[in-house]
């Protein structure tokens, strides 16, 4: 389905939200107060006065470990073209307004819980799954991505805001199905085996 880009960051994001509600230290900010999970950049949840986790997809690559997976086999006589194997990568992070009370502390407890409920969890699957994705056997792995100072520092410089506080996740395998029907093969019928004598 060429919509699992949007079902996984809505996946990401729901998760992310359940987590951050039910904790102690923060539930009066995301339950009681104004705070959400925004699949906006950074940048337009400052621009916007929103406060909460930012969500946002960055980054869409090809899985080179599946790129050669062969077709898939969905009927005696049908072959069903691979679908695109995709790992996406998301910066999460947390925003606040410095000028309603705010600060770097709340931020840091944000994006500690982040961490930890990615850790705990990093495996998405049944009813963690959102949009397209309900009732589907897909799983969502979630892993820290390491970004050096060089590679961050572009991401910020790309969205032309300040740097703000955030770490990187790499999401796979999300699959972008083919839009085109299954192929018919023809089947094989007869078997006939080949018997020789190895003369050494």
């Amino acid at each position: 389905m060429y919509t699992a880009l949007h079902a996984t960051s809505k996946s990401l994001a729901k998760y992310l939200e359940g987590r951050l509600q039910a904790d102690a230290n923060l539930q009066t900010f995301f339950s009681g107060g104004n705070m959400m999970v925004s699949l906006n950049t950074p940048q337009e949840m400052m621009d916007k006065n929103i406060e909460g986790v930012s969500v946002w997809l960055y980054r869409v690559m090809r899985d080179p470990e599946r790129v050669n997976d062969p077709p898939e086999r969905v009927g005696w006589d049908q072959l069903r073209h691979p679908p695109l194997p995709l790992c996406l990568h998301y910066l999460i992070a947390p925003i606040t307004d410095r000028k309603q009370g705010a600060s770097p502390e709340t931020e840091q407890l944000i994006l500690g819980k982040v961490l930890q409920a990615f850790h705990s969890h990093p495996l998405l699957r049944g009813t963690d799954l959102q949009a397209d994705f309900i009732g589907t056997g897909v799983e969502l792995h979630v892993r820290l991505e390491p970004m050096g100072l060089e590679e961050i520092t572009r991401v910020w410089e790309a969205l032309e805001g300040s740097y703000q506080l955030s770490v990187s996740y790499e999401v796979s395998v999300v699959n972008i199905e083919a839009e085109t029907q299954p192929e018919k093969v023809s089947p094989v019928v007869v078997a006939l085996p080949e018997y020789g004598v190895i003369v050494s």
